[in-house]
């Protein structure tokens, strides 16, 4: 996706695509740094749980020089006139029942296209079916929807469904990248994501044309108040310089998390034209931890993988996300062929595995819909 500089002023439009993102502007300087889980909203936390997590010894990138102000301090700007104001009426039940015990959840948007038989949902959900240490984790999934046909859709197979209506957009055009719907769904997915922060809880959000293959908690870092996967994370020496991909982040309900989304969604007004929420992420993503202090933990694609940067060791591979795509029916067809790999993978012996023989089907129709050889 295109990006534009991204410390203040207005932003020119540029062309985006989901197979690569520009940052420019200066570099910050970057420093590695150790953190404790601290500041959690509300009271009485439980620690991350240990069937959930690794060991906790990821490291957090920050840039900067100096402390910043925490970010409760800190007054995020004006929300953009482009936002919308969107009610939550039953949210807050219904993620207390879809939570785990540490109040975590996780979270996908889907319309109704992405909900039909042998669509996105199917193969989203099957994942959690038949990936490694997933199973358990498909009852802590609240799929959002945005009209009655997906909300019933999303019922049928699922269920823990939440229908967040969007009365002043049909948003089964959200399929279609680019189009004002499919920007518009890119920014209401923060308005919920920001209520369940506020409200003590601990998200994973995944886009639904995600594969689960293992458990990809063991990869995300106590530490962070976000961690955030990368469209390639050898792309630059430096993790954080790399693109953001905003399909895939976790996010622990702390003030500075909360101040991230509000300052991320009010950065919006600082861009011409109408740009999705990836291309403002990209440009602000240092000031999250100059500006407001945030502990930021990106994810190598060696394990939050995706089609933009592939990665064919099933023996290794947590997430396949189909980014680099356009065409709902080439993410089907290639997110298929990879499940289908995963499940020949899992009937092999320890024995069979080491030897590395079934690897993933490389994306091919994904790769000729972005003009890839």
């Amino acid at each position: 996706m295109g990006m534009g500089p991204g410390f203040g002023g207005k932003q020119l439009p540029q062309g985006s695509s989901h197979a690569v993102s520009f940052l420019l502007g200066a570099a910050l300087p970057t420093a590695l740094l150790f953190f404790l889980a601290s500041d959690r909203l509300g009271e009485g936390f439980s620690t991350i749980s240990s069937s959930w997590r690794g060991n906790g010894t990821a490291t957090v990138l920050q840039t900067g020089a100096g402390a910043a102000a925490p970010a409760a301090d800190r007054a995020a700007p004006a929300h953009p006139a482009q936002d919308h104001e969107v009610e939550f009426a039953g949210l807050a039940e219904l993620l207390s029942k879809v939570a785990t015990e540490d109040r975590t959840v996780i979270l996908t948007t889907v319309n109704e296209v992405w909900t039909r038989p042998n669509s996105l949902l199917d193969i989203f959900l099957g994942g959690f079916r038949d990936g490694e240490d997933t199973a358990n984790l498909v009852n802590h999934v609240l799929i959002v929807t945005v009209d009655a046909g997906s909300f019933h859709g999303c019922k049928a197979v699922h269920p823990h469904c939440y229908l967040l209506e969007v009365k002043s957009f049909d948003m089964n055009r959200a399929q279609t990248f680019g189009t004002r719907e499919y920007v518009e769904m890119t920014w209401f997915k923060l308005s919920i994501q920001l209520r369940a922060l506020e409200l003590g809880y601990n998200f994973l959000y995944t886009d639904a044309d995600i594969l689960w293959l293992r458990n990809p908690f063991h990869r995300i870092s106590v530490y962070a108040d976000m961690s955030c996967s990368l469209d390639n994370s050898k792309a630059k020496p430096v993790l954080l310089d790399n693109e953001f991909n905003g399909g895939f982040y976790y996010m622990k309900s702390t003030s500075r998390s909360v101040a991230v989304i509000k300052y991320w969604r009010a950065a919006r007004a600082r861009f011409e034209g109408n740009p999705i929420d990836q291309v403002v992420l990209n440009t602000i993503k240092h000031e999250f931890v100059s500006e407001l202090g945030a502990r930021i933990q990106p994810l190598e694609t060696e394990y939050i993988s995706g089609f933009c940067d592939f990665q064919e060791r099933l023996d290794r591979v947590c997430t396949v996300h189909a980014n680099c795509c356009m065409g709902l029916e080439n993410k089907v067809h290639d997110l298929n062929n990879i499940a289908a790999d995963w499940r020949n993978y899992t009937r092999l012996t320890p024995e069979e595995r080491r030897k590395g023989d079934i690897k993933a089907t490389a994306p091919s129709k994904c790769r000729k819909s972005m003009g890839w050889a």
